[in-house]
């Protein structure tokens, strides 16, 4: 890879790059701004603005060079691993560790890194908190392992989901009604004894606590829009679960099963 030299280009490249890998992979709205603000100052340029959203990030250099650049961002997941490299990678920077050309080869290499779990072992460690939650909420052991089936069926579902439909709610919505319809089935076979404590237990893999969390701190952080937007993303996604569930529970009522 060519060196890049240190222009403020390629400084707003380096500042930006670190941004998105953070907002991608769960980092809240104050912790993007703080990174490339720091970054910025550790370059030379202590009055760097930058405004950031959910699915956007605007970052401007001010300087005898100016530069302003908007970056888009159409993913995001949770890999706080990636959080935390770009963190250590801005503190590098600001004890003057790294060059821009350096910092943007870690952070490339970070951005395209795709160490992380498998499919299979996200799955296993879903069912096992699924078992774990139904204990939690005051379920009995002998449903331990019917709501690890439930909870595990409807992650696998929601992975398979997200990648055959690219419409986010939609695959809560599927993979809730798979995980209610598992549950009915275990209840009616005698394998599973207690429907709500299994459909509780199950479901909790698929609520989406980290957006919760950050939309919270968005807000208390004063970054309105993003703390709006987060929390109306997180509401749709609990809507679109208890949504699914609730289909599934008014079916098998209907049928005087459940």
């Amino acid at each position: 890879m060519n060196a890049i030299p240190d222009t403020t280009y390629d400084i707003a490249q380096v500042c930006l790059l670190a941004g998105k890998i953070i907002l991608e992979n769960g980092g809240e709205t104050s912790r993007v701004e703080d990174t490339m603000t720091r970054m910025a100052a550790a370059f030379g340029f202590p009055d760097a603005h930058s405004y950031v959203t959910p699915t956007g990030i605007l970052f401007s250099l001010d300087g005898p060079e100016q530069a302003t650049r908007l970056i888009r961002i159409a993913d995001r997941s949770t890999d706080l691993r990636k959080v935390t490299v770009v963190n250590a990678i801005s503190r590098r920077i600001s004890l003057g560790e790294l060059t821009a050309a350096e910092a943007y080869r870690l952070l490339k290499e970070v951005e395209t890194a795709n160490d992380g779990y498998t499919t299979w072992f996200r799955i296993v460690a879903a069912a096992v908190a699924s078992g774990c939650f139904l204990i939690m909420f005051g379920g009995s052991w002998r449903d331990f392992l019917p709501a690890m089936l439930c909870g595990g069926a409807g992650f696998w579902f929601v992975i398979y989901f997200h990648k055959l439909i690219p419409i986010k709610f939609f695959a809560e919505f599927l993979a809730a009604l798979v995980t209610g319809a598992t549950a009915s089935l275990l209840l009616q076979t005698g394998l599973g004894h207690d429907l709500e404590k299994m459909i509780i237990g199950s479901v909790m893999p698929l609520v989406p606590g980290l957006l919760i969390t950050n939309a919270v701190r968005d807000l208390m952080s004063g970054h309105l829009v993003s703390g709006i937007s987060k929390g109306a993303e997180a509401f749709l996604t609990a809507f679109a679960i208890g949504a699914g569930i609730a289909c599934i529970l008014s079916f098998y009522k209907g049928e005087g099963i459940a």
